[in-house]
């Protein structure tokens, strides 16, 4: 009987939220692209979107932002959008 508990208690699928996809997505995204080509900034997008932000595209700029400063950034989006 216990063998048939072990068996039972294994086939638990895990489920996984769109949050957590979402960012699995991006981690893949982000080690193939490199920054700029806006590859990475939609990616984000969709990880701020499913955990519910308000306004994805605004979040996904900020943490740009912040993490590669106004002047680098600005010149980023540039060419993101020419791309």
């Amino acid at each position: 009987m216990g063998s048939y508990l072990k068996r039972k208690k294994n086939h638990k699928k895990k489920s996984s939220t769109k949050a957590e996809k979402a960012e699995a997505n991006y981690e893949k995204v982000a080690a193939k692209t490199p920054p700029g080509e806006g590859g990475r900034f939609k990616a984000m997008e969709k990880v701020a979107k499913a955990k519910g932000a308000k306004d994805p595209g605004a979040l996904a700029a900020y943490i740009g932002r912040k993490k590669y400063g106004d002047k680098k950034f600005t010149k980023m989006a540039q060419k993101g959008k020419k791309a």
